[in-house]
């Protein structure tokens, strides 16, 4: 594999992190356990692995990378208009009675990481083996999810769904290949588009799976999560 182009490789790494997001959607399909106690308790465990996996990608790949090339100020608008964006998407998906929360969750995370791949893969090659296989492990369960999300709709047929999830991964070699050659000397550009996707993944996390903290039809207490976590990162920042 090292015998071959740079552009190749990463090409195979974005593609094989993409692809666990319809081997997920597959699991979803034909997962089918008779208990349904049990079942229930399979979903919930993969949802809330979900959410761990988003939260991951945030601590530790989105934020890290965002804020080592950005300032303070940029990084409050980002992360927080990251935030706002996401709040007004769900408030439109609300109205439109879409149930695509988890699949908006997973494009978010994976576009930006997929960029940060292409990008670091000539600095640091394991580096970007090391990310498309996080990449993969976070796509798995979201990919489960967010089939299962859109099926309770009955509005697609399952492997129509499959496939559209299938033709989802190939943004990942395309984000990647423009990271890699367009973007690998934007620093600040790549680090700002982690912190607004950061900024809306962690509303989506609060606002799908933590629903302790939901009240009916407001989505201030989701967003006041990522106002909360923006002043720790800040507290963080000054503090470097």
């Amino acid at each position: 594999m090292s015998n071959l182009p740079e552009w190749i490789i990463i090409v195979l790494l974005s593609l094989g992190a993409g692809l666990s997001m319809p081997i997920g959607a597959i699991i979803a399909r034909f997962e089918n356990i008779h208990s349904d106690w049990l079942e229930n308790e399979v979903r919930h465990g993969v949802i809330a692995f979900g959410g761990g996996a988003l939260l991951s990608a945030v601590a530790l790949v989105l934020i890290p990378e965002g804020i080592r090339s950005n300032s303070i100020p940029v990084t409050i608008l980002c992360f927080g208009g990251g935030g706002l964006a996401f709040a007004w998407l769900d408030s439109m998906l609300a109205k439109s009675k879409s149930k695509a929360g988890q699949l908006v969750a997973m494009l978010s995370d994976f576009i930006p990481e997929a960029l940060a791949l292409g990008t670091t893969f000539m600095a640091s090659p394991s580096v970007a083996v090391l990310l498309a296989s996080l990449i993969a492990l976070q796509n798995l369960p979201e990919g489960f999810n967010a089939f299962r999300e859109l099926q309770q709709n009955n509005s697609s047929k399952p492997w129509h769904l499959i496939g559209v999830f299938t033709l989802m991964a190939l943004l990942g070699p395309l984000s990647a290949l423009t990271g890699h050659f367009f973007l690998r000397e934007q620093h600040s550009l790549v680090g700002a588009t982690q912190l607004f996707a950061a900024g809306g993944i962690l509303y989506l996390v609060i606002e799908d799976i933590a629903p302790q903290a939901k009240l009916s039809n407001s989505r201030r207490p989701a967003l006041g999560a990522v106002a909360g976590f923006l002043l720790g990162l800040i507290g963080h920042m000054l503090t470097k």
